[in-house]
């Protein structure tokens, strides 16, 4: 007798239903797995073997064979543990087929028989889903992710015993109700009345976080660029329940967390030392990098010179796509990656070129040097480009307000530029920046002296087609702090001051 138990495999962000298989036979005691599984997979017959003995079932002495089907799809992760073990009760007579049937499990087993949590908990509720079938069996560790899908039935288990005497009828584990929980006030560490000086900074700041847009700070040190970006997560809205799942999912997928969900948008910090691999992505296994963990949050890069050329370049593409393609002999893989990049750099190697109270002691070869390191096109996919100059000594010493006025003012006007794309675009999910060109025609109108001043100053400043079309959607995104119906000519021209 051949007995099926229905799991999941990860294929980057989504997944693949798979059939475990077992069929036992004379010959000598064993198992044998086949079916394309990693070592991790490979590795679960000692597990499952102890767990089914420790949990006083009983392991066949019979050669048996597991096979994951379909067997042209590498699979990888412990959770198969748990299918593994049931297809081999199952398979033995201990439990009938039909009560496994119509069911998708996951999990791993310690060798006593309990569980452990699993990555991609969420994943697995999710593809079940889609396959049409409504109930999933996880650790009571990953409960909470999986009830973030709807539509799916979660049944929380502890043990492959518990599980074995809910099959058989015996003891029934009732499902897992979802909680709603209020979303709790985020821990504000960072604001923009915390930032002394820096008007005009705070303002493209703003305008950043209303549209999406993509912003570099250049300026000497100390002068606030990194207090400025970490101000980033305070002005952004929290995240959405579809938001949510996307975040979780990642670190899931990614093993940063284990069976807790994610409620507030990621701000990621990578280090300039970090590898394109680490960055984008990829690896033996092809799982997520830092741009699909600040997904739907900051990707923030400090002093960003200091990069590699070749890690910087890998930005370009996912910056226009929001997603990275990761190809690899194996397989490939996609991830999202609709991030904000937040960027700082002094404007020379000792970082005063241009400071009022300290002179540079750069060469102009070094200056030149140092500023190549980006590149023309990197740089056309920034939307704003703003100088933070030196604030002085007197005015950090200076008494101020803590009614945080101009963080709540920002706030109105970015809720304000926030529901006015919604109801432009007709989705709470699309934002200015994100517009192509031929959406930035038919979506946005300009006013005759704001399109005779665009023309100029294309014209003047040499702009390229991307530019051209990011100047527009920024000016847009000042319209819509001001709740303006078209663009009109003093949100071009600010507009344009960003572009450096």
């Amino acid at each position: 007798m051949v007995s099926k138990v229905l799991t999941v495999t990860p294929l980057g962000f989504d997944g693949a239903l798979i059939d475990v298989e077992c069929d036992s036979k004379k010959g000598l005691p064993g198992i044998q797995i086949v079916g394309m599984g990693t070592k991790s997979v490979d590795e679960a017959k000692e597990r499952v073997r102890s767990a089914i003995t420790n949990s006083l079932l009983e392991f066949p002495t019979k050669k048996i064979t597991i096979n994951l089907a379909p067997a042209d799809i590498t699979k990888d992760g412990t959770h198969f543990d748990l299918p593994i073990a049931l297809s081999i009760l199952v398979g033995s007579g201990q439990l009938k087929q039909k009560e496994v049937d119509g069911a998708v499990f996951a999990g791993e087993l310690a060798l006593d028989g309990s569980l452990r949590p699993i990555k991609g908990a969420i994943n697995v509720a999710q593809t079940a889903r889609t396959a049409g079938i409504t109930q999933v069996y996880v650790p009571r560790q990953n409960t909470n992710q999986a009830l973030l899908v709807e539509g799916i039935e979660v049944i929380a288990v502890e043990s492959i015993k518990q599980l074995f005497l809910h099959l058989k009828g015996e003891v029934r584990i009732e499902p897992s109700q979802r909680v709603e929980s209020t979303t709790p006030d985020r821990a504000i560490s960072f604001i923009l009345d915390n930032v002394y000086g820096q008007e005009q900074a705070k303002r493209a700041l703003t305008v950043a976080v209303a549209g999406r847009h993509n912003i570099l700070l250049s300026g000497p040190p100390g002068a606030g660029k990194t207090m400025l970006a970490r101000t980033m997560l305070s002005l952004m809205p929290n995240l959405t329940s579809d938001e949510q799942i996307a975040v979780t999912k990642l670190h899931s997928l990614a093993g940063e967390i284990g069976g807790e969900i994610i409620s507030e948008r990621p701000f990621r910090s990578p280090h300039h030392t970090t590898s394109p691999v680490a960055l984008i992505g990829g690896g033996s296994k092809a799982g997520p990098g830092e741009i699909s963990l600040a997904h739907l949050g900051v990707l923030f890069m400090d002093e960003i010179p200091e990069y590699p050329r070749s890690v910087l370049e890998t930005l370009r593409q996912p910056l226009e796509d929001k997603r990275i393609a990761i190809t690899r002999a194996a397989a490939r893989t996609v991830y999202p990656a609709d991030f904000m990049m937040v960027a700082t750099m002094n404007p020379c190697p000792c970082g005063y070129l241009g400071d009022s109270l300290k002179e540079c002691s750069c060469s102009m070869a070094q200056i030149l040097n140092y500023q190549k390191r980006l590149s023309g096109p990197l740089l056309d996919r920034i939307d704003l480009k703003v100088n933070v100059s030196r604030v002085s000594n007197d005015t950090l010493l200076k008494q101020k307000s803590y009614e945080n006025i101009q963080h709540i003012s920002a706030l109105d006007a970015i809720s304000n530029a926030l529901k006015a794309q919604s109801n432009r675009y007709g989705s709470s999910s699309k934002y200015n920046a994100s517009l192509s060109s031929t959406q930035v025609q038919k979506q946005i109108n300009l006013t005759t002296e704001a399109r005779q001043l665009l023309s100029l100053a294309s014209e003047k400043l040499g702009l390229s087609a991307r530019s051209y079309f990011k100047v527009i959607k920024v000016a847009r995104t000042i319209a819509d702090l001001e709740l303006a119906q078209d663009v009109e000519k003093r949100h071009l021209s600010e507009a344009l001051q960003y572009r450096g």
